[in-house]
């Protein structure tokens, strides 16, 4: 009976619509009293992805890989690999950003929003921002100096190829700065560190500037530096009140430390 019901189904929608083994199982469900037509549950985990959610997450950091996000939102890596292309999104230097500029992207958007922000409700003098600089130190500079003509000029000893520096750390707001501090020689920032920073920056903040803290939220404002853009460090400065300021991916040279602190 099945290959007869092969070959009828075949010389009506053309050879290879259904093979011997499909119509052997079709048969066994009818002789078993199963004629339902839509497909039986399966085994395993449906994929049910919101495309939002990989957005989202994509948004707040953009150094997670197609295995952390399946992990994360509990998909399978093809899932979450095929969502990120789909949503415009390719992996540069490790780092997922979007193929094709929109209007949220460009820069100008995200700088125009507090200004206009800050015409309805003024909020600049709330700003409290930081970032790390390498200072170099114990340099050896050559001057001019006067000296006799037969006698020869003084000896400079030659500067090493890698000075000693160490990385300040320094928070500031529009009336001056109000932490800082200098990390052992040639030791660089990391998110515990930084977490326990920011915890001295509020008991000055408390010190310094009651009035913000009694009356204004402070908004926080930082680069998208590794240390900074941790799980820990995202959530330090929300456990302390504060507002974190958007700051946008590559973008760290309109960082105000950046073009006016340390320019300064």
């Amino acid at each position: 009976m099945p290959p007869k019901c092969k070959k009828k189904i075949c010389a009506v929608y053309g050879e290879g619509a259904v093979t011997d083994r499909t119509c052997q199982k079709w048969f066994a469900k009818f002789r078993a009293g199963d004629f339902l037509l839509d497909d039986a549950p399966r085994s395993g985990r449906p994929v049910e992805v919101d495309s939002d959610q990989i957005e989202t997450l994509i948004d707040n950091n953009q150094h997670y890989t197609t295995r952390e996000t399946a992990d994360i939102l509990r998909i399978s890596k093809s899932s979450a690999e095929n969502h990120l292309h789909q949503l415009g999104y390719v992996s540069r230097f490790v780092v997922w950003v979007p193929r094709k500029l929109s209007e949220k992207n460009l820069r100008i958007s995200a700088r125009d929003s507090p200004l206009k922000r800050n015409e309805n409700v003024p909020f600049l003098k709330q700003i409290v921002t930081g970032d790390e600089k390498w200072i170099p130190y114990n340099n050896v500079e050559r001057k001019r100096s006067w000296g006799k003509r037969n006698e020869p000029p003084p000896t400079t000893p030659k500067a090493r190829l890698h000075p000693k520096k160490v990385m300040l750390c320094i928070w500031w707001d529009w009336k001056g700065v109000l932490y800082y501090e200098l990390l052992p020689e040639n030791q660089t920032i990391k998110s515990n560190k930084h977490c326990s920073q920011l915890d001295q920056l509020k008991a000055a903040l408390d010190k310094k500037r009651p009035e913000l803290i009694h009356r204004k939220r402070i908004i926080f404002h930082q680069d998208n530096a590794r240390p900074h853009v941790s799980l820990m460090t995202r959530q330090k400065p929300l456990q302390l009140g504060c507002e974190v300021l958007i700051h946008l991916p590559y973008s760290s040279d309109i960082a105000p430390s950046d073009f006016h602190l340390f320019w300064s």
